[in-house]
């Protein structure tokens, strides 16, 4: 009998050791066994091997687009400056290679439906791998946009274009951006009357146009301060 209950609870034991889930559809689920040195990629529906050792885990990254934002500051033509908002919806297209540019992402032996798997645990991650490469070539494209004559949608497909060729090796992909400058009040002054130059020049009327710009640059602001009356106080009565 004793022999029995041995042999029972060793096969327990065993089958624990090689007890396996299995991997998900909607992520991509790396398994290693030294540690992180080399990663395994485990196709959905196979088996994952729960690991023996410190060293053997498995780390489930995000299969399905998520949205990130970037927002800096950076230089036009003739240095005019300008605040940045940039959103973006990525994937995550290679997990090995991914994971290779942020190694703290995931958790060992996480669930994928686990909250450190979220798209919000990836926002270091976003910050460290794609921010970095949008901040770049924007920062470098920017220097010859006259933000006058600036064009958005010929701009955002030029910088998504050359921010992927970089992320290809990082194994991310944008799939699609949206990049709007925001300039300072003066500068926005300034476009506007360079706008209406350009209408007013259209039409045949650059005279008035120049006219309506110098009362424009000249008018002042009147700050006028009405004093309040005095009250009657018995001592002036």
């Amino acid at each position: 009998m004793k022999i029995l209950k041995k042999t029972v609870f060793f096969l327990a034991a065993a089958t624990a050791l090689v007890s396996c889930d299995r991997a998900q559809s909607n992520v991509q689920t790396l398994y290693t066994s030294d540690c992180g040195v080399s990663w395994k990629l485990i196709k959905a529906g196979e088996a994952v091997p729960k690991g023996v050792g410190m060293c053997s885990y498995k780390v489930t990254i995000p299969d399905y687009p998520m949205q990130g934002e970037s927002i800096f500051k950076s230089a036009f033509k003739n240095r005019v400056m300008a605040k940045i908002e940039v959103t973006y919806d990525y994937s995550i297209t290679d997990a090995k290679l991914y994971i290779g540019e942020a190694k703290y992402l995931g958790k060992m032996n996480s669930d994928s439906d686990s909250e450190v798997n979220s798209s919000k645990a990836y926002e270091t991650a976003e910050n460290s791998v794609i921010d970095k490469r949008i901040k770049e070539v924007a920062r470098n494209l920017l220097i010859n946009e006259d933000i006058v004559e600036f064009n958005q949608n010929d701009f955002e497909s030029d910088l998504l274009k050359e921010v992927n060729n970089l992320l290809k090796s990082k194994g991310v992909t944008l799939n699609f951006l949206s990049f709007v400058p925001i300039p300072e009040e003066q500068t926005r002054q300034a476009i506007d009357v360079v706008t209406a130059m350009k209408i007013y020049e259209s039409k045949g009327l650059g005279d008035v146009g120049r006219a309506v710009s110098s009362a424009r640059a000249g008018a002042t602001k009147i700050d006028v301060n009405v004093p309040e009356p005095k009250t009657e106080t018995e001592e002036s009565k």
